[in-house]
């Protein structure tokens, strides 16, 4: 059986230490009839223009009334370019279930990915953090976080500064 050009790609992508994966998603509504395109938007509009997504396709759900509401899901195989892209996509888009297809033993990770992977989460809590402390303290408690922040920022930049140099930091 010859294979097609998606197997090809796949197997290319994944002999690079590429990663495919089937994220699970819902959404409710009251209006049936947002469901599907919302999820169809998630699905091309999003997922699909996101950093490190190769392709990217969906199987969705026919709403459901459960109550006063519907509610839908979708099953999306998404391939990537590392696995660093899946912890990008799990914390921007918090799926319900993710199921890893290839590879099916083992995963390789290089250091700069792991390292790029731990910075992307680092950066997405952090900004997610400052959005919930924007929304919920008072202006000066938000002050004095700040200010916290911006000594750690220095902090943190005299250490790197210290590592260049080859010192060790104390």
């Amino acid at each position: 059986m010859a294979k097609s050009e998606l197997d090809r790609v796949t197997e290319e992508k994944i002999a690079k230490g590429g990663i495919l994966v089937k994220l699970y998603f819902d959404m409710q509504s009251e209006d049936k009839d947002k469901l599907q395109p919302l999820l169809v938007d998630l699905i091309n509009e999003r997922l699909l223009k996101e950093p490190g997504v190769v392709y990217c396709y969906g199987a969705i759900e026919e709403p459901l009334k459960r109550d006063d509401y519907y509610i839908s899901s979708a099953a999306v195989h998404v391939l990537l370019e590392s696995i660093r892209y899946l912890s990008i996509l799990a914390f921007k888009y918090a799926p319900i279930g993710a199921e890893i297809i290839k590879p099916q033993k083992e995963l390789h990770i290089n250091v700069w990915d792991l390292q790029s992977m731990i910075l992307d989460v680092s950066q997405y809590s952090s900004e997610y953090s400052r959005y919930m402390m924007q929304k919920v303290m008072s202006p000066d408690d938000l002050n004095r976080i700040n200010e916290q922040l911006k000594n750690r920022q220095e902090l943190g930049k005299k250490l790197i500064e210290k590592k260049d140099e080859g010192e060790q930091p104390k």
